[in-house]
């Protein structure tokens, strides 16, 4: 069926100037550097990291490790449900341009990589910790994921989605510490080594409503692996430097937010399960307040839910039973 819903992009350059909008989730990555006294700083020293990384993977007629530098933008998607211009901010994703400085040229990078959304807060942080209260033990609501599935693959069957991005998204994730991961013999140039989870998660579950298949590889000088989620073929659709792009920039953000499991002094093993109480690893010169997350996290599922799920709640069910 074709949507009566009106999706609005717009951009803004993740450099050392970044201010966030004010419709950015300030639990998003990029926003929750860019606050704070060091936030210049941080800024600074995340872009370095994001393309000494890149040139680390990049290596081949890149004898100095200089050649290239990575210029990120952040997208922000708006959707109208009723067609009267009201905007509600939808997703957040991160868009990679890598520069080629040997040629001058700009290669177009991946668009995806870092993924926010109020709706996810929603999900996670009002409806799933309110259907578990009281119960003694965990459940997930009927339909969980439902809506905000849909409307994601409505954005990206959008013309808007269309005229602005050539390829599907790729979103780069960390791995779950409730998992134990096997090593296997598959070993890719640029992603590097594949593992395999020992069992599902509730964000595979989540990401699959979104249209999403997942693999996780470690990348080479990685003491960890990414979980790559991914429309077609991952290692066949993108080129190496459209892979790099992401894992300079995500391995970056991992290594600041989860440094127990990404900035581990050791590197994962054949059977490796995440640990984030795991005392053995360095910190990045990076400030970041995790619990600070977790709790915003909260604020922002029930501004969705008060501005977004509440207000549009007939036409939003309506639209879902019938979305094909």
């Amino acid at each position: 069926m074709s949507t009566h819903f009106t999706y609005t992009i717009s951009s803004i350059c993740f450099d050392e100037n970044y201010q966030p909008a004010d419709s950015t989730r300030i639990t998003t990555n990029f926003a929750n550097l860019a606050r704070g006294a060091s936030r210049q700083e941080n800024l600074r020293n995340t872009l370095r990291m994001v393309d000494s990384r890149f040139n680390a993977l990049a290596n081949w007629d890149n004898p100095k490790g200089d050649r290239y530098s990575l210029e990120l933008e952040i997208i922000s998607v708006d959707v109208d449900i009723k067609g009267n211009g009201e905007h509600f901010p939808s997703i957040e994703i991160l868009k990679t341009n890598v520069i080629d400085h040997k040629t001058g040229k700009s290669i177009e990078g991946i668009v995806g990589n870092n993924f926010s959304s109020y709706v996810r807060d929603y999900d996670f942080s009002v409806l799933l910790l309110d259907h578990n209260k009281g119960q003694h033990s965990f459940s997930i609501p009927d339909n969980f994921g439902d809506l905000h599935g849909k409307l994601f693959k409505d954005f990206l069957n959008s013309d808007t989605y269309k005229e602005n991005f050539s390829k599907p998204p790729v979103v780069c994730l960390s791995v779950s510490d409730n998992k134990t991961y096997h090593r296997t013999e598959n070993k890719h140039p640029v992603l590097g080594v594949e593992y395999l989870p020992n069992e599902s998660s509730l964000t595979e579950l989540y990401f699959k409503k979104m249209g999403f298949d997942v693999r996780y590889f470690m990348p080479p000088n990685s003491v960890a692996p990414l979980a790559f989620y991914f429309f077609g073929d991952l290692l066949s659709d993108y080129s190496n430097i459209e892979l790099i792009s992401t894992i300079g920039t995500m391995e970056t953000f991992q290594k600041i937010y989860r440094p127990e499991i990404y900035n581990a002094n050791a590197v994962a093993g054949n059977h490796y399960k995440p640990n984030l109480k795991h005392r053995d690893h360095s910190l990045t010169q990076i400030v970041y307040d995790r619990e600070e997350r977790s709790q915003l996290a909260i604020k922002q599922g029930k501004f969705a839910e008060e501005n977004f799920i509440k207000p549009y709640q007939t036409v939003l069910e309506q639209w879902s039973q019938n979305y094909a």
